[in-house]
Formats: C-alpha cells, sequence, structure tokens
C-alpha cells in the first residue's frame, strides 16, 4: 500500500468516484426488496409488519452502534476509530430517515403489540399493571423523545467535526468530550429504553434487566461488521488504500472480539440467570424460542454468533488480513439479522413459515434504501477528519 501523506488535504481526501455506483446498486436493491415487500403486504399485511421490524431494526443497530462509537472514540481517541469517524458520523445522520421509516410500524402497532389492542389488555392483570407505560400514547412519546435526543447529540458531533475540518483549534478536543462523556450514558440509557419499546415488549408478560445491553452489544457488533466491510472496499481504492493499514483492520479486529465475547456475556448470564430461576413469566421468552421446531434456530445463534466467529478471530493474522477479516464480518453480520429474527418471530402465538420469505425480503429492500442514503451522507465531506490533532499519530501507528 502507498506511503500516507505528511500533510493532511481535505480534496485530498474525497469519496472515490465509484461510491456513485454502489449507491445505485443500494438503490436497486432496497427498490426490488420493497416491491417484494409490497407484494407480502398483499399476501398476508401481519407478516409484512413483522418483516418490516426486523428490516428496520438491523438499519437502526447500525446507526445506533456508530452514535455510541462516535461518543465513545472522543473520549478515548482511539485510532480505530478516528479513521472511521466519518462513517460513523454518517451513520448517525441518517436518523431522520430513519424515524421516517418507522411510520408503517407505528400504522401496524396493533398487529405487532399486544398491549396495543384493549380487547387483549383488558381481563390480563399482567398488561393491566403495565398500562401505565406500554400504551400507544406513551409508546409515541418515547419514540419522539429517544429520537430527539440521538439526532441532538449526532447534530452536535457533526456540527463540531465541520467546525474542526475548517481549523485546527485544541479547544474542539475538548468540546467534543464535553458532549460525549455525559452523551455516552444518555446514549446507553434511551438505547435500553427503546429496546425494551421496539423489541422487548412484542413479549410483554417477559422482562429482563439485561436486555437493554444485549441489545446494545448487537448493534455493536453489527456496526463493526459495517465499518469492517466497508473499509475493505475502501482500501483498495484511493485514498484511502494509503491510511487503512494491516494493523488498522488488526485493531477493528480486536474490538470485533472483545465485543462478540461482551454479546457472549450478555446473552449467557442472561439464560443462565432466567433458567436458574425458573419462573414462567421469565423463562416463557427462551421456551418459545427452544421449543416447537425453534431449536434449531437457537443452535445456529449460538454456533453462528458465537463459537464459530470466536475461533476464527483468536487469529491475529486473519484480523490484520482485511480480505479474510471481511468475511468474518460478512457471515457474522447475516447471523446477527438471523438472531434479529429469532429475537422477533417466535414472540408471536401463531407462526406460518409458508411468509418467511418476507424476512429475507425487508432487510434487502431497507438496508438498501438506508445504505443509499449513508452513502450521499458520507461523500458529502472528507473521509478523515483531516484537522483532527491525534489522526498523524493514528495514521503513523503500525504494530
Amino acid at each position: 500500500m502507498n506511503e500516507h501523506p505528511k500533510t493532511f488535504d481535505a480534496a485530498a481526501f474525497a469519496a472515490p468516484a465509484d461510491l456513485n455506483r454502489v449507491q445505485r446498486l443500494a438503490l436497486i436493491a432496497g427498490a426490488v426488496g420493497l416491491a417484494g415487500l409490497a407484494v407480502g403486504f398483499l399476501v398476508s399485511p401481519t407478516y409484512f409488519y413483522r418483516a418490516y421490524l426486523l428490516g428496520w431494526t438491523v438499519c437502526l443497530a447500525v446507526a445506533l452502534g456508530s452514535l455510541g462509537f462516535g461518543l465513545l472514540n472522543h473520549m478515548t481517541h482511539g485510532g480505530w476509530g478516528l479513521t472511521a469517524r466519518r462513517i460513523f458520523e454518517a451513520a448517525t445522520r441518517t436518523f431522520p430517515l430513519l424515524l421516517i421509516l418507522f411510520l408503517p410500524i407505528v400504522v401496524g402497532m396493533k398487529s405487532l403489540y399486544e398491549w396495543a389492542r384493549p380487547e387483549v389488555v383488558k381481563g390480563d392483570h399482567v398488561l393491566e399493571a403495565k398500562q401505565g407505560y406500554l400504551n400507544p400514547t406513551a409508546f409515541l412519546i418515547r419514540l419522539g423523545l429517544y429520537f430527539a435526543i440521538w439526532i441532538f447529540l449526532s447534530w452536535m458531533l457533526n456540527r463540531l467535526s465541520r467546525q474542526q475540518d475548517q481549523r485546527s483549534s485544541p479547544r474542539l478536543a475538548r468540546r467534543f468530550q464535553i458532549v460525549s462523556g455525559p452523551g455516552l450514558g444518555i446514549f446507553v440509557l434511551t438505547l435500553t429504553f427503546a429496546a425494551i419499546d421496539w423489541i422487548m415488549s412484542l413479549q410483554p408478560h417477559w422482562y429482563s434487566t439485561i436486555y437493554g445491553v444485549y441489545f446494545l452489544a448487537c448493534a455493536g457488533l453489527a456496526t463493526l461488521c459495517f465499518v469492517i466491510l466497508l473499509a475493505r472496499y475502501l482500501v483498495q481504492r484511493e485514498p484511502m488504500d494509503g491510511v487503512l493499514k494491516a494493523s488498522i483492520f488488526h485493531d477493528w479486529g480486536k474490538l470485533l472480539l472483545a465485543f462478540l465475547m461482551l454479546w457472549g456475556y450478555f446473552c449467557f448470564s442472561q439464560f443462565l440467570i432466567t433458567w436458574s430461576g425458573n419462573l414462567p413469566e421469565e423463562t416463557s421468552w427462551y421456551l418459545h424460542r427452544m421449543r416447537n421446531g425453534w431449536g434449531w434456530a437457537a443452535l445456529v445463534v449460538v454456533f453462528g454468533h458465537f463459537v464459530i466467529p470466536f475461533a476464527l478471530l483468536l487469529s491475529s493474522s486473519l484480523k490484520r488480513n482485511s480480505a479474510r477479516l471481511a468475511k468474518v464480518a460478512l457471515f457474522l453480520f447475516a447471523v446477527q439479522v438471523f438472531d434479529f429474527f429469532w429475537q422477533i418471530e417466535p414472540s408471536f402465538h401463531v407462526q406460518q413459515p409458508i411468509h418467511y420469505w418476507m424476512y429475507a425480503v425487508a432487510p434487502v429492500g431497507l438496508f438498501g434504501i438506508w445504505f443509499a442514503y449513508f452513502i450521499r451522507e458520507y461523500k458529502k465531506y472528507p473521509l478523515l477528519p483531516v484537522n483532527d490533532p491525534y489522526l498523524p499519530e493514528a495514521i503513523a501507528h503500525e504494530h
């Protein structure tokens, strides 16, 4: 690979021209997927809303993970985040699109959530007790609050980043930290409640105090896989071919392994505590996902989401090889999508496998549209924060 330049010129780090072609392909894939979803709506509106929730959740996970990693990196100034900052920033600027894309879920609220149907809540003492929190009005108010906070944090980080592109100032690094310190805590808190609202409440009789951080680990894994895959594309093209060294991929690979172990810890802890307690209102979540033909899916999650990638990522040479690491990231991203499917579909009392094809087209359609919008945002600014005082050291670092 080429040597990185000694000085950083914003014009020299413009997005490669063939990102336009990738954007067009993403739009085509999105259009095809959405057309398939439209057919699915005619066939089964119930499964349309379930599949749509899955596709939307995949896009949201990458956007939320990007916001979290962006906030974290401004506190640590690690090279792993500096070289990926513009990816994080562009992904966070998709929150307004994700809010608009949530509208079909609002329309299908009664189809998705038992607590939104008065006839189901009436006479159910558990749902009646939770009605003060789980009701359509409160749900929509919290939806607006979550997105208002995320969009504000994104706006603050992107605004400071634009200012840094215009001038180099040590004060800006301090301002980043002033925003990111409390912002990180608020981010984790809002993500936790959002995960409870949108996924955990699909099965409203069940509850778990660890589910929020479990979803956080899922979002972190999805985001790291996304970054590695995009970086693999960029490392083969100017101007990033001289920047994205093997050491940076190695750092991303180590971070991916760390989040994989974190996911495994949260997943196993939730299972162990729940299963040991042996309370019907808690074990029901796992019973729905281990019985009635769902045992195979649980095995896919265990081996595909942890055992196989964990064994592969132990290799230092694999983590330093962008092509091999990207293959692991692609596999893990696909399994993460399947994990979201495993979290969503068994929550419902009736399953009809004949309609499962919608779970395949929904992520393609929604992620295609989201990715095309992401590229639009990603191309707007230099691919690196050229005036960040820590950038030369991050790029020069080799190990």
